[in-house]
């Protein structure tokens, strides 16, 4: 959206990929400088709300999660705010607890909603890009739907409608994805362990994957996975054995999809549309890592929509507890039972009405890549004859 460039150009691959030059596997990266190619902002006076690849993008006014990392391993929740309108003085704490995890809720939209039409309201930027989260919650938690969760970003969203209009701006909404109903979780990675391919050692908490010495790994991305193999020789029959793996659809090249570059694995899984992957690696649920049972987002290889459920509110409160007496406490109230989750995404939709939306004035591009030329051209003044926000 940002770039109207592919995969295989802008270099945003997934919500992680594997590092080959570390040997790490890394998720939520927040660099700006991650995504390859212009930006359809460059050169436009930019206010950058939540936006993810939000850090150092260059732009006038923006504001990002952050927590401070202590050297003692703890953690105190923060943003990074560069608006100039000193939000958390005015509007509270962000809250994190909201944004994601068990109770990942309305909260933070709502905030993140009045930030935004502070900023618009203050600075009058001649773009704002604002993220609301809230439909991706509960659309992972539950396979019946309630359009109540629509209704409360659409008040959300109003937010900044409003703000929006007193100051004569344009507004486009517009979507990334969208959320289908699943019932069965897929073990990649379980799989190609127990063929000899994944390597990992085990410790004092857990055993921990080991990419840079595995053969064969999976990074499981909702609905799509990056495999990466060591020694190319050995893709044709990775690919067999994928694709005998069931709830496993197709197993295809990157360049395929478009994924053709040098962060994307040698190969590209798909699950079937009622199937999701995790990145589960463990054979025995006693030897998971320690952080398997947290919401640890840097930590897992991949993508764990099981952060968004609890094992224990009566645990949560023990632990919290235990913090707030100053004790070493570990916040393990996470399941692992894949399961749980409901919703998931990934695929191309066979719907186009399931998919990407942009809701907006004038024409509207056909693909998602034309987001960007469709802003520029309302940016200079496509839709009318003056000049618009």
């Amino acid at each position: 959206m940002l770039t109207g460039l592919s995969p295989r150009e802008h270099g945003i691959v997934g919500n992680g990929w594997f590092y080959r030059d570390t040997q790490e596997i890394r998720f939520w990266q927040q660099a700006s400088s991650l995504v390859q190619g212009p930006k359809f902002y460059d050169g436009v006076e930019t206010a950058k709300m939540f936006w993810w690849f939000n850090q150092s993008s260059g732009v006038k006014y923006s504001a990002t999660p952050k927590p401070h990392y202590g050297c003692d391993g703890s953690k105190v929740f923060d943003i990074i705010d560069n608006t100039g309108c000193d939000l958390t003085r005015k509007l509270g704490p962000f809250p994190f607890f909201s944004f994601w995890g068990p109770n990942a809720g309305l909260p933070a939209s709502d905030w993140i909603a009045k930030a935004t039409a502070a900023v618009i309201r203050k600075q009058k930027p001649s773009l704002t890009l604002a993220y609301l989260p809230h439909l991706d919650y509960d659309y992972q938690r539950f396979d019946v739907q309630d359009v109540a969760r629509v209704a409360e970003v659409d008040r959300c969203a109003g937010e900044i409608i409003d703000a929006a209009n007193e100051i004569g701006a344009i507004v486009i909404a517009v979507s990334e994805y969208g959320l289908g109903a699943v019932s069965r979780p897929v073990h990649l990675n379980r799989e190609l362990r127990r063929r000899d391919w994944l390597t990992v050692r085990d410790g004092p908490f857990g055993e921990m994957l080991l990419p840079g010495e595995s053969e064969v790994f999976a990074v499981a991305d909702h609905q799509l996975a990056h495999v990466y193999v060591r020694n190319r020789d050995l893709i044709p029959e990775v690919r067999r054995e994928l694709e005998s793996i069931d709830g496993v659809a197709a197993v295809i090249n990157p360049g395929d999809i478009e994924l053709d570059h040098p962060r994307s694995g040698e190969l590209i899984a798909l699950a079937d549309s009622d199937a999701w992957f995790t990145y589960y690696y463990w054979l025995d649920n006693q030897r998971a890592p320690d952080f398997a049972s947290t919401v640890d987002i840097h930590r897992k290889p991949g993508y764990d929509p099981c952060e968004l459920f609890m094992t224990s509110k009566v645990r949560a409160i023990g632990r919290v507890a235990q913090k707030k007496l100053g004790m070493r406490y570990k916040m393990d109230v996470i399941p692992l039972d894949a399961t749980l989750v409901k919703g998931s995404h990934g695929l191309h939709p066979s719907d186009d009405s399931d998919g990407p939306l942009i809701v907006g004035p004038g024409d509207l591009p056909d693909d998602m890549r034309g987001f960007a030329d469709y802003a520029t051209n309302l940016l200079r003044g496509g839709a009318n004859d003056e000049q618009p926000r």
